[in-house]
């Protein structure tokens, strides 16, 4: 990032801090539900880009190795990721039902949601994630030790991983229950770090690869099982019949939120799935490109459809509050990125990944 560019992202964190500040003044719900909406969309890239990065150093192979700078700069921003989810902290009351009042829950799910419990369980989540961020990037180069690294942080990223989702996103809904929520929310972050990772290597100017194939191989993959996970939840809650479980659908249709759930679906299923059945967009940078960019878009749309239809927004405080959360988390985390990166640089990452 040139300095110019520096400039021009620091002035977009300013412009993002002063318009949610306006918003807190106007509706604070609204703006502490579209805050976290951003947030949980930026976070999923280096979350997801974790788990994307120990898949690589159990599947060795030249895309693979392309993909390692980009998707490590990434996980090295998680610290500023934890940083960003402060105002959450601050604004739970706002945003979770359990946080002002758990007197009509019962009495495990009435500790399990205590704000101090919450607070501690999401200290451990970043504490975590850091640890397997900072143990993957120093395994590097040493193929034994990137097995090890990456066997056991698969597994430890899927358990914290998920249960993260449960307690950021389901738990605003403290009588709904889904026991494939927690899968959903590895899609949603596996999603975002795959196609940060395509976006960051064919984006860069100069920047070739002859393994479009592959990585529109792997998209379509996690693009699959994100809508096989989405459809099995419908199906399963639906047949069930159960009124608390149900009604998490039918808030999210009503309102003219319907829309932008089917929007969703096509756009991040249907289009895509069709463009890849293609050989000749599988292996089109352009194409490939288009659909990355477009997945990473889309994290916000998700978000938004999970985090806002249950909380009773104001509508008009949205187009306010939205924009100037997304402009202040992602230039927060682009900023991070760039930091992270000339650290990198400086360790000589590059010129490693290179080598290796």
């Amino acid at each position: 990032m040139t300095e110019n560019m520096r400039k021009k992202m620091m002035l977009a964190v300013l412009l993002g801090l002063l318009g949610c500040l306006l918003g807190l003044f106007l509706d604070a719900r609204t703006m502490f539900a579209s805050y976290l909406a951003a947030w949980t969309a930026v976070s999923a890239i280096p979350i997801g880009a974790l788990a994307v990065l120990f898949t690589t150093y159990l599947v060795r192979a030249g895309w693979t190795r392309d993909l390692h700078v980009p998707l490590t700069i990434a996980v090295l921003t998680l610290p500023a990721v934890a940083i960003l989810f402060i105002p959450v902290l601050a604004g739970m009351g706002h945003l979770y039902p359990w946080a002002a009042s758990a007197a009509d829950l019962p009495a495990f799910k009435a500790t399990y949601l205590a704000p101090w419990f919450f607070v501690v369980r999401t200290i451990l989540y970043f504490a975590v994630f850091t640890a397997l961020a900072l143990w993957g990037a120093l395994a590097y180069g040493n193929e034994a030790a990137m097995k090890r690294a990456a066997s056991t942080g698969l597994i430890v990223w899927a358990l914290v991983a998920s249960w993260a989702g449960i307690d950021w996103l389901e738990s605003i809904e403290p009588h709904f229950h889904s026991s494939i929520y927690g899968l959903l929310a590895i899609a949603f972050d596996l999603l975002a770090g795959m196609s940060f990772g395509i976006v960051a290597l064919l984006g860069f100017k100069g920047s070739r690869t002859m393994a479009n194939a592959a990585y529109s191989g792997v998209l379509l993959s996690v693009l699959l099982l994100w809508a096989y996970l989405h459809a099995m939840q419908y199906i399963i809650i639906w047949t069930g019949n159960i009124p608390e479980e149900v009604v998490w659908y039918l808030k999210r249709l009503a309102h003219g939120w319907g829309f932008a759930l089917w929007a969703l679906y096509i756009l991040q299923f249907i289009l895509p799935f069709f463009a890849l059945l293609s050989e000749k967009a599988r292996s089109s940078t352009r194409t490939l490109l288009i659909l990355a960019l477009g997945t990473l878009a889309l994290r916000y749309l998700e978000s938004i459809v999970l985090i806002l239809p249950p909380l009773k927004t104001n509508g008009f405080a949205l187009f306010l509050d939205l924009p100037a959360a997304i402009l202040f988390t992602g230039a927060c985390w682009l900023l991070a990125f760039d930091a992270a990166a000339r650290i990198a640089e400086q360790r000589g990452l590059s010129r490693a990944a290179t080598a290796h």
